[in-house]
């Protein structure tokens, strides 16, 4: 709680740090993305997202790239890569039976249901993005925003989190 409240104390509007862009992309998305995806909708981006990790974390062909174009960092080609993975598998999975497995008649589910699965989305999503950046870079942020989002404790909470709730989560509620 002390973190929290050091880095609140912290925020510069004159100057915004990384950090307050972070965080306020975190509850603004959060809020804007799942009222205007859905409960059924976000879901499906999940199973991409965790898709998407798993091919960029164990895909060869990123090395390769690497050793081909001398590319000593691989930062921009990973979340280049995880992005484009992202986009496909989401188009694919949305066309698909997924959704319909997965949903209800792509219903919009309660809107604590929304608010939750949005916020555990965008969530994962940043911590994935900065689990790729060098430790030059995360160097910059806040104590406070590397714990939340990418410290052991953290990665773990946001990758294992959607994964529960969806899980043990109730039904969408068919409006």
């Amino acid at each position: 709680m002390d973190s929290v409240s050091a880095f609140i104390a912290n925020i510069n509007w004159a100057a915004p740090s990384w950090d307050l862009f972070v965080f306020l992309f975190f509850v603004i998305g959060s809020l804007l993305y799942g009222f205007s995806l859905g409960r059924d909708r976000i879901i499906v981006i999940m199973v991409a997202v965790y898709m998407a990790l798993a091919v960029v974390g164990n895909a060869p062909i990123i090395n390769q790239i690497n050793l081909a174009f001398n590319i000593n960092e691989s930062v921009v080609l990973k979340i280049s890569f995880f992005l484009g993975v992202f986009v496909v598998l989401f188009f694919l999975l949305s066309r698909s039976a997924l959704l319909k497995t997965i949903g209800e008649n792509n219903a919009s589910g309660r809107w604590w249901q929304v608010i939750l699965f949005s916020i555990l989305q965008i969530g994962l999503l940043i911590s994935i993005t900065m689990s790729f950046l060098p430790n030059e870079i995360l160097a910059s942020f806040s104590q406070f925003t590397r714990d939340f989002f990418i410290s052991d404790l953290g990665k773990s909470a946001w990758l294992i989190a959607p994964i529960a709730v969806m899980a043990l989560g109730p039904k969408a509620k068919n409006d």
